[in-house]
C-alpha cells in the first residue's frame, strides 16, 4: 500500500465492511490509520460503516455503495444454463438444496432426510475430501454422490451429494427451498445471496451477525434462522405446506437482492469520471 501511494497510483476500497472491533477503532488505532490513508477512495457498504470512518477522521473521500456481490449473483442467475442431470434427479419432487454445508450443518439436516424420502435433498459440502463424502454417506441413508449419477440406479436415492466445485450458484435454481451453510460454526454463515437470488427462501443457523445481506434478508422476510434440527424441520415443514408463507418468502427474497444492486455500475462511473483508467 505504501508504495502504491508513493507512485501516486489510484487505491480503490470497494464493499468494504467496518465493524467496530477493528483495530482502526481501538486505542492503537492510529497506527493502523496509514493503512486507510493510502486508499484514493474507499466505498463502503453500509452508513455504520462510513459513520465509523468518518469518527476517525475519514469522510471526504468514502461513500455508501452496497456491496458488488448484489451485481455479480444477479447476472449469475439471469444468465443460468440448465443441468439436464439435475432436472432429472429433481424430478417433480420437493428439493432442498443445501449449500456450502459443514459436519454441523449436515448433522442437523440428516434426520429429515432419511425421515422424508419424497423430498429431494442437494447438499453441496464446503469440503469434498473423500473422508468427508464418506462421513455424509453414513449420515444420508439413501444418498449418491454426484460423480456417480451415470454408474448407479437412482431410483431409492433422495440425496445427491454434490462431490466437485463449481456447481452451487446453478444449483439453488432447482431448490424448492434453499439452504445456507456455516451458521452452526463459528466463522457463520456462507454466501445467502447466491440462493436468495433465485426467490427461493433461505434457511441458516444462528450464526450471522456479521453478515449485512443475511441480516436484511431476515428483516425483509426472505429467511428463516434455525437453533437445532427441530426448528430447522419445523421451518421447512411450514414452508412446504403453507403456500402464502412459501410465496411471500421467495418473493421477499428475490426482492431484497434485486432491489440493492447498482454497486457495480457506481464504481465504474467513479473510475470513468477520475479518468483511472487512463495511461
Amino acid at each position: 500500500l505504501t508504495a502504491l501511494k508513493k507512485r501516486n497510483t489510484p487505491l480503490l476500497l470497494i464493499s468494504a465492511i467496518f465493524h467496530r472491533h477493528h483495530p482502526f477503532f481501538r486505542w492503537y488505532g492510529p497506527l493502523y490509520k496509514k493503512m486507510l490513508q493510502c486508499f484514493t477512495w474507499m466505498f463502503v457498504q453500509t452508513l455504520e460503516s462510513a459513520n465509523r470512518l468518518e469518527s476517525i477522521g475519514f469522510s471526504s473521500n468514502v461513500s455508501v455503495n452496497g456491496d458488488t456481490r448484489f451485481d455479480r449473483v444477479t447476472d449469475i442467475a439471469e444468465n443460468f444454463t440448465a443441468l439436464p442431470v439435475i432436472e432429472k434427479f429433481c424430478g417433480n419432487s420437493p428439493v432442498v438444496v443445501a449449500g456450502s454445508t459443514w459436519p454441523e450443518d449436515e448433522e442437523e439436516l440428516d434426520h429429515y432426510a432419511n425421515t422424508h424420502p419424497e423430498i429431494k435433498f442437494i447438499l453441496a459440502p464446503h469440503e469434498i475430501g473423500e473422508d468427508h463424502l464418506v462421513d455424509m454417506e453414513k449420515l444420508f441413508s439413501r444418498s449418491i454422490r454426484y460423480s456417480q449419477l451415470d454408474k448407479m440406479p437412482v431410483s431409492d436415492a433422495n440425496t445427491l451429494i454434490i462431490d466437485n466445485i463449481g456447481m452451487l450458484a446453478k444449483l439453488y435454481h432447482y431448490a424448492t427451498i434453499t439452504y445456507v451453510g456455516g451458521g452452526f460454526g463459528s466463522d457463520g454463515v456462507h454466501n445467502v445471496l447466491e440462493a436468495a437470488v433465485h426467490r427461493k427462501p433461505v434457511v441458516f443457523g444462528p450464526v450471522f451477525n456479521k453478515f449485512t445481506e443475511a441480516i436484511g434478508l431476515l428483516e425483509e422476510g426472505g429467511a428463516f434462522t434455525v437453533d437445532n434440527a427441530l426448528e430447522l424441520e419445523n421451518v421447512l415443514n411450514d414452508l412446504l405446506t403453507k403456500n402464502e408463507l412459501y410465496s411471500e418468502c421467495s418473493e421477499a427474497a428475490g426482492k431484497y437482492v434485486y432491489e440493492h444492486r447498482g454497486a457495480t455500475q457506481n464504481i465504474m462511473q467513479y473510475i470513468q469520471a477520475n479518468r483511472l483508467l487512463m495511461s
